[in-house]
């Protein structure tokens, strides 16, 4: 444990800094309101600050610090509402407890904490085969067969080619999900008439799979259950409005082939 006495106020400033560099990763990238307190407030006490003081929401970082012997510090990052990188997540808690173990100076956590922030994730290929193959498990797990399976591997591999070029780089979070479960029926129903998939129904739910946000609607129980009203009502609104813009897009597709073909389609 340091003492605040022997920093300086522009050390003092940097350990603050550092702690809430860590916590917009770890906030920017999926993790619990709780672990993005508990890590800042980690780092700042392991140098010393005792004073410090944060208030996090799930779009962001409010921190204070000051007291007789050290610096009076305030501070406020907006982060916005985006996706996950667990990677990222898990380095910064793996960083913190080395913080802990007094293997870094405060210079050396900031620049370990740049590394991690620009951490890369895993390669498009990579995306797009995992994709498919989640499709094509969850396919079978929900009681499709190998060919509802075979069909559903070749609809997430589609949907994460459309996800990666179309939606995320050009098409809002409401747009972009519409349209993939637009897309998801539609591809679904062209393979069931073309006699590829035999069940359109486990079709379809097996390959909507890799847009569902579970990691935000799971997050959002936590923050409730730990006491996070505000950010847990957030994260599950959020979670909320893509399950319905999902919807949406199936049904829009269903009703289509409805007008057109008649009948019922599953």
């Amino acid at each position: 444990m340091k003492d605040p006495g022997n920093l300086s106020r522009e050390e003092q400033r940097k350990v603050l800094e550092a702690a809430m560099q860590a916590g917009h990763i770890l906030l920017e990238n999926g993790a619990e309101i709780f672990r993005v307190e508990e890590t800042i407030d980690r780092i700042c006490k392991y140098y010393g600050i005792e004073s410090s003081s944060s208030f996090v929401l799930s779009n962001g970082i409010f921190t204070t610090s000051g007291s007789e012997r050290e610096e009076i510090f305030a501070k406020v990052q907006h982060i916005p509402v985006s996706g996950t990188h667990l990677d990222r997540v898990a380095a910064v808690n793996q960083l913190s407890r080395e913080i802990e173990e007094g293997r870094y100076t405060v210079e050396e956590v900031r620049k370990k904490l740049a590394v991690i922030r620009v951490m890369p994730g895993k390669s498009k290929f990579m995306q797009v085969l995992a994709s498919g193959i989640g499709c094509a498990c969850f396919c079978c797990l929900f009681g499709g067969n190998a060919k509802d399976s075979l069909a559903a591997f070749l609809v997430g591999v589609l949907l994460y080619l459309y996800v990666l070029f179309v939606s995320s780089p050009h098409l809002s979070k409401i747009v972009g999900n519409i349209g993939g479960g637009a897309l998801v029926t539609f591809l679904c129903i062209i393979l069931n008439v073309l006699h590829i998939g035999q069940h359109i129904n486990f079709m379809i739910i097996g390959s909507i799979m890799p847009m569902v946000p579970g990691v935000a609607f799971t997050n959002a129980i936590r923050d409730f259950a730990d006491g996070d009203y505000i950010s847990g009502s957030v994260r599950m609104l959020d979670a909320l409005l893509v399950f319905f813009c999902i919807a949406m897009g199936v049904g829009l597709v269903f009703s289509l082939f409805h007008q057109i073909m008649g009948g019922a389609m599953l």
